[in-house]
């Protein structure tokens, strides 16, 4: 989907390391990161102290994570208007802060329910700041060619952190509830935001702020209808988002469709998480390769490719009964995904205007947070009434028609602007 680029000695990984503001940037993403995953495993743990309304006792993880979602759609789109109008680095730092000191007001407030889903659903509200902001920043920090290499990075620190974070998550919060009870597992937490908001504080950027706009009070509607009208025009970015969607809604439903695979390859079915983590190696490993080779790369044709290789590997899921076979398959899928995240995350930065960036990455991560919803909502019903095999010939078809009918849309409005 992107242009053909001539590779630079300024591309690759290596630019990147002698990229201070990139640095600084990323590794305030990495802590980040990790403070949302080690967060979501601490509120398990949380709930043992919690007194929990016995209506509640058996979902209360789940209405955690309902808090925690419900501002990504409400709000996700909103939150960009903001970023338009105040310093992307002042905002990230602020959010970081807040969050910081939300999860720090845990341990003086009293121990009920209610007032932990409260946290935590101010917590996912500032969050939705903060994601438009880091995603307008990027382009700020980093020259045009390397903007592919910067969001491979970027793609492989949102799987790592999911791994690293879930993984050890567990592990270092007990080591730090060994040394002391109170407080200690929010302390760590929040001591992952206090750094991410010290590298931010480093990151150094140019970036041009209307403040003529801070006149003029804000009209939520107005902006958000102006954003909308703007990706309506805008076919390139539209389409872009539109395969991000597609994907992020195929990967929200891996876990479910796990699920039902894990008897289906002689797993049981606590393991199914044997079956998703190859995806996140396979996404990891896809990225790095277009990180260091991607301005060499076709790149107009990387996530037709991509969404081939997803459909493939889908429908030869209702064949596959040898474990090996299905962790090698779903490590595929997941390198499949790298080939349409990173360029059109890259596309979407190059394409939109400085000034526009935070509506459109608003509208982007709302369009997110739908799509990783509705495999929730619908992927296991749809499971059990059907049979594991219908679903996923049907997510296979989905997948390979959606995947070539936006990659021949945009194919050709991006011709027409070159």
């Amino acid at each position: 989907m992107l242009p053909a680029k001539t590779p630079t000695e300024a591309s690759g990984f290596k630019a990147l390391l002698k990229n201070r503001p990139f640095l600084f940037l990323w590794g305030g993403q990495v802590f980040s990161q990790i403070a949302d995953k080690v967060l979501i495993v601490m509120c398990s743990a949380l709930l043992t102290d919690y007194h929990v309304p016995a209506r509640f006792a058996t979902s209360a993880f789940s209405y955690l994570l309902v808090a925690s979602t419900i501002p990504a759609i409400l709000v996700g789109a909103a939150a960009g208007i903001f970023v338009d109008r105040y310093p992307k680095k002042k905002i990230m730092v602020i959010a970081d802060l807040l969050r910081a000191g939300l999860i720090l007001l845990l341990p003086l407030l009293p121990k009920e329910f209610p007032v932990l889903l409260a946290i935590i659903f101010a917590h996912s509200v500032v969050t939705q700041a903060f994601a438009p902001a880091e995603q307008s920043a990027i382009p700020l920090a980093v020259p045009p060619e390397n903007l592919l290499t910067a969001n491979a990075m970027f793609a492989t620190t949102n799987v790592g952190s999911v791994i690293l974070g879930f993984g050890i998550g567990e592990t270092i919060l007990t080591a730090v509830t060994q040394i002391s009870k109170n407080g200690s597992q929010e302390i760590l937490v929040a001591s992952f935001y206090l750094a991410a908001a010290g590298l931010g504080q480093l990151v150094q950027i140019r970036e041009t702020i209307d403040t003529s706009k801070h006149a003029h009070k804000i009209n939520p509607w107005h902006e958000l209808k102006d954003g909308f009208e703007y990706l309506q025009s805008n076919k390139i970015l539209l389409n872009a988002m539109l395969q991000i969607a597609v994907l992020s809604s195929t990967i929200a439903a891996l876990p479910i469709l796990a699920v039902a695979l894990t008897a289906q390859v002689g797993l049981v079915l606590k393991q199914f998480g044997s079956l998703v983590a190859p995806a996140g190696i396979g996404l990891v490993f896809g990225a790095g390769i277009l990180g260091h080779f991607g301005q060499r790369l076709q790149q107009k044709s990387l996530p037709l490719v991509g969404f081939i290789i997803m459909s493939l590997v889908l429908a030869i899921f209702t064949f596959v009964s040898s474990l090996p076979i299905a962790l090698f398959c779903a490590g595929v899928l997941g390198f499949g995904a790298s080939l349409i995240q990173v360029p059109m995350q890259t596309l979407i930065q190059e394409r939109t205007p400085e000034s526009m960036r935070g509506k459109v990455f608003g509208f982007q991560n709302n369009a997110v947070n739908i799509a990783l919803s509705i495999p929730l909502v619908v992927t296991g019903p749809l499971t059990e009434r059907f049979g594991l095999q219908p679903v996923l010939w049907g997510m296979s078809a989905i997948v390979m028609i959606a995947g070539i009918w936006t990659w021949n849309s945009t194919r050709h409005v991006l011709e027409d602007a070159l």
